[in-house]
């Protein structure tokens, strides 16, 4: 465990970082005059086009949190240095930079506009989770031919969020506006049918939904949103899949 953990460490300022507690702070609090100073100091030091959300101090041996949309940078009170990396518990080696940026990602799921996502119901459907999927996307279409197909007792909202080609987002219209689009979905991603042509008068929320996954840092697909308000960037088999909704209260 000694020699796997090392290689994971990354050294700051010639020292080694030694942790024993999990990260606490209040993510709404207001800066401290140091934070805002620190915020102040290193927003020009990461570019013109940087935006940072927030800066918190951290029991790590001085440093500071810097938030930047869905990322988590570190630097000293003097701005001086820039840690890029995540820091881990020296004892329980857990990943508390992934636990700091699954908690700031978290959303409410009530608050997702449902009505721009399709909708599918299996069995008593009490379950529910949102995924946000391309229609190019390789890892969406072996996800739902494996893990959502055997998934039961579960309610489906797919976003269709194109990012990787610039024919998703008319391969996403053609299936938004077929008469059975949840139909036109699986025949395209399962059996690989394309939807009928799309009406030219008719509107598909890709607009609406590709700001949705900019807002809650949406950056690859599938994404996979849970009723707790977690998520899992990346597709899971059907076995990680059931054992993450057995730990979600619904």
């Amino acid at each position: 465990m000694k020699t796997k953990f090392a290689n994971k460490m990354t050294l700051l300022l010639g020292a080694a970082v030694t942790l024993g507690a999990l990260l606490t702070m209040a993510g709404a609090a207001a800066e401290t005059p140091t934070e805002a100073q620190v915020k102040k100091q290193i927003l020009p030091r990461l570019g013109p086009q940087a935006k940072i959300d927030s800066v918190k101090e951290t029991p790590y041996s001085g440093l500071y949190e810097v938030r930047t949309g869905g990322d988590i940078l570190y630097t000293d009170k003097n701005a001086q240095y820039l840690f890029v990396g995540h820091i881990f518990d020296a004892k329980s080696a857990q990943d508390l930079t992934k636990q700091r940026i699954d908690e700031m990602n978290k959303v409410k799921f009530s608050d997702l506009p449902l009505e721009l996502a399709m909708k599918q119901v299996k069995g008593d459907g009490k379950r529910v989770i949102a995924v946000f999927e391309d229609p190019n996307c390789g890892y969406c279409k072996r996800f739902r031919q494996s893990a959502l197909k055997e998934l039961n007792n579960v309610t489906i909202y797919t976003f269709m969020y194109n990012i990787l080609s610039p024919d998703s987002i008319a391969k996403s219209k053609d299936v938004w506006c077929s008469a059975d689009r949840l139909k036109a979905w699986d025949d395209w991603m399962l059996n690989g049918k394309a939807a009928p042509t799309a009406a030219a008068a008719c509107v598909a929320p890709h607009e609406q939904v590709l700001a949705l996954g900019q807002k809650l840092h949406v950056n690859g697909t599938p994404s996979i949103f849970f009723a707790d308000g977690s998520r899992i960037p990346g597709a899971i088999d059907a076995k990680a899949l059931e054992a993450k909704l057995a730990t979600v209260k619904q």
